[in-house]
């Protein structure tokens, strides 16, 4: 069965443009294709990549932290306690009165302290603001220092600046030795953010939409590097990187409580968010993408509709979020 299903994955016509076939993609004068099977080294770097964040985290992140003025509250532990343990984890976190009255009989205590052991146990599982400053500052660490690197990488390419180049020469374009450490980097990025979101602060607004992006990044960035879509791809990464790392220097301050600082990156971030996510996006990439390649195959394949469904998904994150942002700036502006 898994050899079937592996044929069908890797069947030509998903893949290929028409008259080409796998055996095109052999390296041979000068011409480097990416290959599948390198795919997998991306999960070992992304365990490289939480050992770095570890210690960039923590012998970065809290010296800063201390610098800004964040302080490490220390909370208390409550008393183990089996019943009550029990009960948080597979009932309630806040339970009612007479549930509390039944737990202290139970336990053969007061009332008073089982509700002081909720509370206590409650605050357990909410983040320090230290802890959210450090998850912060690897993530504008990251995104920053992508941004500078996929400059680097595209500075000097001509896709950079007219898009058709994408194109041109589709699908025997040679592999980059600089694309082939972006493109690792950024999915074993995704693939670590993918390892902590169990132990990761919970975003209540957005959780459901960050584990669909991250796994949509990954789903597109690995196709792309199987189909040889490496120059468009390298061009979608560059452009959702260049906002993000606003937005976390505008949480680092804002833990810091350097409210003037904060603000003044969330504006930053929200026009560099509208113009990479809300127009580059949909009229530079998804025009490349949906519009460009029928002017060089009039058989599209299926990866094509593959494709271009994952970075509409995109889209459709980046309206949902850009109507967040929207509201935190209107609320901002009015409301003070």
């Amino acid at each position: 069965i898994l050899k079937t299903l592996n044929s069908w994955f890797w069947w030509e016509n998903i893949w290929m443009p028409i008259n080409v076939t796998w055996a095109h993609f052999v390296d041979r004068e000068g011409l480097v294709f990416p290959k599948p099977h390198q795919l997998y080294a991306t999960i070992p770097y992304a365990f490289v990549l939480l050992i770095i964040r570890f210690f960039s985290e923590r012998y970065v992140a809290i010296p800063l932290a201390k610098a800004l003025g964040i302080k490490n509250v220390r909370r208390v532990k409550p008393q183990p306690n089996p019943v009550l343990e029990s009960y948080f984890r597979e009932c309630s976190k806040h339970p009612s009165q007479s549930e509390i009255q039944g737990l202290a009989k139970k336990c053969n205590c007061t009332v008073h302290l089982v509700e002081k052991w909720f509370r206590r146990r409650r605050n357990l599982e909410i983040p320090t603001v230290l802890r959210k400053f450090q998850e912060a500052f690897w993530r504008f660490s990251f995104y920053l220092t992508s941004s500078i690197a996929g400059f680097i990488v595209l500075y000097d390419k001509p896709w950079f600046y007219d898009i058709w180049q994408t194109w041109v020469g589709y699908p025997f374009q040679t592999l980059l030795p600089s694309q082939y450490w972006y493109y690792m980097a950024e999915i074993s990025f995704y693939w670590s953010l993918l390892f902590t979101l169990g132990i990761d602060n919970k975003r209540k607004a957005d959780f459901l939409a960050h584990v669909v992006h991250h796994l949509a990044a990954i789903g597109l960035m690995s196709g792309s590097w199987c189909g040889n879509y490496v120059r468009l791809g390298t061009l979608v990464m560059f452009v959702h990187d260049t906002a993000d790392f606003w937005l976390e220097a505008a949480k680092m301050f804002n833990y810091a409580h350097w409210e003037k600082t904060c603000n003044m990156l969330f504006i930053i971030f929200s026009i560099a968010f509208f113009i990479t996510r809300i127009i580059l996006f949909p009229f530079w990439i998804l025009r490349a993408t949906l519009y460009q390649p029928t002017y060089y195959s009039t058989t599209p394949v299926i990866a094509y509709f593959l494709f271009n469904g994952q970075l509409l998904i995109l889209q459709g994150l980046h309206l949902y979020w850009g109507y967040l942002i929207f509201k935190i700036l209107r609320r901002f502006i009015f409301l003070k």
